[in-house]
């Protein structure tokens, strides 16, 4: 997609690499340079590829999308207060993107695996939205032997959770063993995953997100992320 030329300082500054009255004094001390050596000035209008910083090309503009392993114990909040962030995970021009780089749904402080991010509103509405239905799979260490009956549970569309007013969506629980079994659901209700094992009288204590529609993690490890464009993400 072809991006229309904007100018220079608003440009740097919606990527969180400087104030835009920063922009002169970095152009002065040849920080911020015209990948064809051409002469910049704040007020300049320019494409992204274009203007490198430190030598480097500048990173992706908006419309990016992060898929993030999640270690245990990050947050997925914007409050620093509530401790180390996911947001820490990522370059701290990050932060101050604009327009927000925000998590699409979330994985609680004690679960890890694959999160995506983006700065797209647009997609993480739909992404989010359960008229989607996309699916998550999600591995689950339980506290206590399953009982048997669990998976038709599950997939009969008829669990109520506490505190809700409407039945789950019907999901696949695969089992592995006693103690261990992948979810599969294609909503994000709060902890949704825990509150379906307590509702059949059992208590996970450890979970990971294997795979949010057709994307899995790969190779990264904890703590790693990728790039991708919000385009790859339409047929999710």
């Amino acid at each position: 997609m072809k991006r229309s030329k904007v100018r220079l300082d608003k440009l740097l500054s919606s990527l969180g690499y400087c104030s835009r009255k920063e922009v002169a004094s970095l152009l002065r001390d040849g920080i911020i340079t015209h990948a064809d050596n051409l002469y910049l000035k704040s007020d300049t209008k320019v494409s992204h590829d274009e203007i490198r910083f430190e030598g480097e090309p500048l990173d992706p503009p908006s419309g990016m999308v992060i898929l993030m392993h999640k270690p245990i114990g990050l947050i997925c909040s914007h409050d620093e207060g509530e401790g180390r962030l996911v947001y820490d995970l990522l370059p701290p021009r990050w932060r101050i993107r604009d327009p927000k780089i925000s998590t699409v749904g979330r994985l609680d402080k004690e679960t890890s695996g694959l999160l995506l991010l983006t700065d797209d509103g647009t997609l993480l509405h739909r992404l989010t939205s359960p008229r989607h239905h996309v699916a998550k799979i999600y591995e689950a260490t339980l506290d206590r032997p399953l009982r048997g009956d669990e998976a038709e549970i599950f997939a009969s569309g008829t669990l109520m959770l506490n505190g809700e007013k409407s039945p789950c969506l019907p999901a696949k629980l695969t089992v592995i063993d006693e103690t261990h079994a992948t979810l599969e659901i294609t909503e994000g209700r709060y902890h949704q995953v825990r509150r379906m094992f307590a509702a059949v009288g059992n208590h996970v204590t450890a979970l990971h997100r294997s795979s949010f529609g057709e994307l899995t993690l790969g190779d990264l490890k904890e703590g790693e992320f990728r790039l991708f464009t919000c385009d790859h993400f339409m047929t999710l």
